[in-house]
């Protein structure tokens, strides 16, 4: 690999897989990337084989409902790397897409020559296999060559099936542990409130969000202020939705967002990385979910944890406090927000926050670089 430059066939489903992504491309600028991503890789100079928001879906029935677009897209991306024949494909998050082409790209001839030319299945983020479904760490080992988790926790589950895997620490923390200022001080009190970055789930809590933000303003609350991060893949619809609400949110980029959760007085946000970070940065939050009732029904019959927010999980006791599915209720969460009113209990999260923040990150580099490090050291 000396006389030839690298090339990596990068691909990212949605906005925390992009910001990562672009990281990663920053720490490997002399590698020619080609792939789909969103607007921070496309900064990077990636030019995206097409939206990064089609494969934004999640959930069994939504994969369904998007299934013909899916089929077309995995198709178009397995083309573009037999033609262009990379080094790595590296795939975040977004696994579900990622393994069907690398199956495509095993069965086929001119897939299974570059994959005796020493072509590299590498992905990023491990599945929480100790979560639910914990047969997907044999099948991860089948399809990929590597692995880059987030915890040394993790490591265990896949390396016994001959799964090469990285613990590289947790990429958002880079930024944001033991480095941002938080709770800035302001003369409103500011609730962020966060739906989600897929359409699917956006739709879902607006309507949530819209009543805890008209009902805590009835009940005279009105030194909030209500502020909606948004992302490319759902601003529209979100700047339509607000229109009709009674109390008018401001929504800032997503650029801006650590600058607004750092003057948060209250985050109420659904279930994901924005949980993640707003942890990270020591911001009392209300995570609420909700999914098809289909889909909702099959996570139950498999989830084998307490917590669905990751710093829950690493402190194994409720941080955070949680309403999913039926118990996401305007109800809840308005209570939820009158206790963490009171000055001791807000404390008291702050502080159980602050306490997981050495769980988050490796003291050997940030995840970004490592992740580009080891990438180079593969091929």
């Amino acid at each position: 690999m000396q006389n030839k430059k690298l090339t990596v066939f990068i691909i990212a489903g949605e906005v925390s897989g992009d910001v990562l992504g672009a990281r990663i491309m920053s720490n490997m600028t002399d590698v020619d990337f080609v792939g789909i991503g969103g607007e921070n890789m496309q900064a990077m100079g990636l030019k995206s084989l097409f939206p990064m928001s089609d494969l934004a879906v999640m959930g069994a029935v939504e994969v369904l409902a998007h299934a013909r677009t899916l089929t077309r897209r995995i198709k178009q991306t397995v083309d573009a790397i037999l033609k262009i024949k990379p080094d790595v494909i590296l795939s975040i998050d977004a696994p579900g897409f990622a393994k069907s082409v690398i199956k495509q790209i095993r069965k086929c001839p001119d897939g299974q020559k570059l994959v005796q030319a020493g072509l590299k299945f590498q992905h990023v983020v491990a599945p929480q296999v100790w979560a639910w479904r914990p047969g997907r760490a044999k099948k991860y080992a089948k399809i990929f060559n590597r692995l880059y988790a987030f915890f040394d926790f993790e490591v265990p589950y896949f390396t016994k099936y001959g799964l090469d895997t990285i613990a590289v620490g947790h990429p958002i923390a880079d930024g944001l542990v033991g480095k941002y200022k938080t709770n800035k001080k302001s003369d409103e009190k500011i609730i962020t409130l966060v739906p989600g970055s897929r359409m699917s789930e956006v739709k879902r809590l607006m309507p949530l969000m819209r009543d805890v933000a008209e009902r805590l303003y009835r009940n005279g609350y009105m030194g909030y202020k209500f502020i909606i991060p948004t992302v490319e893949t759902t601003a529209d619809y979100v700047r339509k939705e607000v229109k009709k609400w009674r109390v008018t949110p401001q929504l800032v980029g997503a650029s801006e967002r650590y600058d607004i959760y750092a003057k948060t007085y209250i985050a109420i946000v659904a279930s994901g990385t924005v949980s993640a970070e707003l942890a990270m940065m020591h911001i009392p939050t209300i995570v609420v979910y909700k999914m098809n009732p289909i889909t909702s029904w099959l996570v139950r019959q498999m989830i084998r944890v307490k917590w669905v927010s990751l710093v829950n999980i690493l402190l194994n006791r409720g941080v955070l406090p949680e309403f999913l599915g039926t118990a996401a209720t305007s109800e809840n969460v308005l209570e939820a927000v009158q206790q963490l009113t009171i000055p001791s209990k807000r404390d008291k999260m702050i502080e159980e926050l602050k306490s997981a923040d050495d769980m988050w990150r490796r003291s050997d580099g940030g995840a970004s670089q490592l992740i580009a490090q080891e990438i180079k050291k593969s091929v």
